[in-house]
């Protein structure tokens, strides 16, 4: 079952009545729009992931490239049980959370997109932010590229320079990054984007043109 208007529908119901009586009223809207249609676009682009270079995992399960509904509270003032969102990704690398990849994710207002990794280990980013103090013009072009389907990065992480490094102009802004991540911030896709039978080529479309960020985090 492919991704229909009803996801939409759904996700706005959700986010409107984000408690837990109504999503047990709802359960078979779960079934019917959010998982099912999930898994099954998973499944669609699962071989040309597989095909792109690096190859990235679509995984068709639940924690896979399927994120759960759940919202984890715990230590979040926000106590709403779920995400209005149907979040997909697919990764290069040992885990979903901890490797670069390209995400999917439809909420009420449409389809937004991007790639990179946010979190990065201390030596693993070292070792990036030697690469960019050599030579940024790779990483530059990975998000010129990205910046043509729309998708941009926020601003740096810090204030200044990481202590060790010395340099200016474009270098200079992206050291002071702790993570690499080029999405559509408030410009989503449509919904008519992923709806309907050119719902795969469009997924591709858009990870072919973040694939050289990707790359960039995966070398």
């Amino acid at each position: 079952m492919p991704i229909t208007q009803k996801t939409f529908d759904f996700l706005a119901d959700l986010d409107a009545n984000n408690d837990k009586d109504w999503f047990e009223d709802n359960r078979d809207r779960y079934e019917t729009a959010w998982r099912v249609p999930g898994l099954h676009l998973i499944e669609a682009v699962a071989e040309d992931m597989a095909r792109l270079d690096p190859p990235l995992k679509a995984e068709a399960r639940l924690n896979g490239s399927l994120r759960r509904i759940n919202r984890d509270t715990r230590f979040s003032k926000d106590k709403t049980p779920y995400n209005a969102r149907l979040h997909l990704v697919f990764w290069h690398g040992s885990h979903p959370n901890r490797a670069p990849g390209m995400h999917v994710v439809l909420s009420p207002e449409g389809v937004g997109y991007g790639a990179g990794q946010w979190a990065i280990e201390p030596p693993r980013l070292a070792t990036l932010r030697d690469r960019i103090a050599s030579d940024p013009s790779e990483l530059l072009a990975a998000l010129d590229a990205a910046g043509k389907v729309g998708c941009r990065m926020s601003a740096p992480d810090l204030a200044r320079l990481p202590k060790g490094y010395d340099a200016d102009g474009p270098a200079a802004d992206l050291l002071r990054y702790k993570g690499f991540v080029a999405r559509t911030h408030d410009a989503p896709a449509p919904a008519s984007a992923i709806i309907g039978a050119g719902a795969t080529d469009w997924v591709m479309e858009q990870t072919r043109a973040l694939l050289p960020l990707i790359r960039w985090l995966s070398a």
